[in-house]
């Protein structure tokens, strides 16, 4: 890509990959559900409907997300729903380029990060990543929150309103609260709390405009965590996910809710290790987004685009080690494989899978589960970098070693 005739390579790498995508939807229409959800949000945000009454698409989808985020949705209703599906394709191809750029700079390659070559060949490739991927199938907004935490994140603590854009995604789309305890597990008060401000900000918008919707939401419906779809199925690529099939119980309860917790709890341990004792918010951002993952009663597969900076903060450090490289093709294909779609997973057979399938349709929470353990065996002694000094996330070279394993249906919204 660096070479002369590397961007016209890019760009007709990335034109072909979004041709594939066009002659894949030909074949078999991509369903873009979401963004149906999305738009009869805004609709009925515009003129004062019933913001949970309502259900749409032949799955029967009803609206899952804060009132704050219906407001935001209210320009998708200007324009029909085919024009928006296509608008949304090319919106979401931007934000993973942008995301690419961000992952570089936290990553440490500034140079790569400004390289659009790279940039728009990487982007050509990441968009078969089957986080992303799905994203694209369904419309989603994935990519567009975690730029918004990666952007405000990988600003220099003390910067001003650091933590204002993550309380917003928060706003939008609850999980991202966690980074706001990360701040604060890691020392960082005011951005934590600067955190909790956008997150009240956004909630006081969506009650001034939809005064009934916020009180409904907030004393109802964020508690109805079957509104937002079937746990067991494998699209679920949380740690109750994992259970319930392990399990072969639709209900897992406590024996999902107290791992979920120990897994919280030792989440952010890791992520507040890795911070303090070798300086790398980076992999604290890391660690924090996939607890988030793990621990949230419903991720989705798309919900696991956090494999677009995990994946380059791998290959940043891959120079001169064959075995990191072999690493990272292991991660990047287990984010391709999709494993989970292969396996016979129609009706209720996802809770009664035999033990040998279970890794097949559990493969991100597994992932997840093994980076948190890997970097807590990395940092069993700290490197001497004060994490005072790290102002942004920091360049690979300020790095010791790497980790010595990689982290990795009827649905709603």
């Amino acid at each position: 890509m660096a070479r002369p005739g590397g961007l016209a390579i890019a760009v007709v790498l990335l034109m072909a990959s979004l041709a594939g995508l066009w002659l894949l939807y030909q074949v078999l229409p991509l369903p873009m559900s979401d963004i149906a959800v999305y738009r009869a949000e805004g609709q009925a945000a515009s003129v004062g409907g019933d913001l949970y009454g309502f259900t749409v698409t032949k799955w029967a989808l009803p609206a899952t997300y804060p009132p704050f985020a219906a407001v935001l949705f209210i320009p998708t209703t200007w324009l029909s729903l085919g024009t928006l599906q296509v608008v949304v394709v090319f919106v979401n191809a931007a934000l993973l380029a942008l995301l690419i750029h961000l992952s570089c700079k936290a990553a440490g390659l500034r140079k790569a990060a400004c390289t659009a070559p790279v940039i728009l060949a990487t982007t050509a490739l990441a968009l078969w990543l089957e986080p992303v991927f799905q994203t694209f199938v369904f419309g989603q907004v994935n990519l567009a929150l975690t730029c918004l935490v990666l952007w405000d994140l990988s600003r220099p603590d003390g910067a001003r309103f650091k933590g204002f854009a993550t309380g917003i995604a928060a706003g939008i789309k609850l999980t991202p609260a966690i980074f706001g305890v990360y701040l604060l597990v890691t020392g960082r008060v005011k951005a934590a709390f600067t955190v909790l401000g956008g997150f009240l900000a956004s909630a006081l918008l969506g009650w001034l405009v939809l005064p009934a919707a916020s009180i409904e939401y907030w004393t109802q419906r964020m508690f109805e965590t079957g509104r937002v779809g079937k746990v067991w199925i494998v699209d679920n690529q949380s740690l109750q996910g994992l259970i319930t099939r392990v399990l072969h119980q639709p209900e897992p309860g406590l024996l999902w809710a107290v791992p979920a917790l120990l897994t919280a709890a030792a989440g952010l341990y890791t992520a507040r290790r890795v911070y303090l004792r070798r300086g790398l918010d980076s992999w604290g951002v890391l660690c924090t987004a996939i607890t988030a993952l793990l621990v949230s009663p419903i991720s989705w597969s798309h919900h696991w685009v956090w494999c677009v900076p995990l994946l380059i903060a791998l290959a940043a450090r891959t120079r001169r080690s064959p075995w990191r490289r072999v690493l990272l093709a292991a991660v990047t294909l287990a984010f391709a494989a999709r494993t989970m779609w292969i396996i016979p997973h129609t009706g209720d057979l996802d809770l009664h899978f035999a033990w040998w399938q279970q890794p097949f349709a559990a493969p991100y929470p597994l992932l997840g589960l093994a980076l948190l353990a890997a970097v807590v065996r990395w940092t069993r002694k700290p490197s001497g970098t004060p994490a005072a000094a790290v102002g942004r996330l920091p360049a690979p070279r300020a790095e010791q070693q790497l980790p010595s394993a990689a982290p990795s249906g009827a649905r709603a919204v």
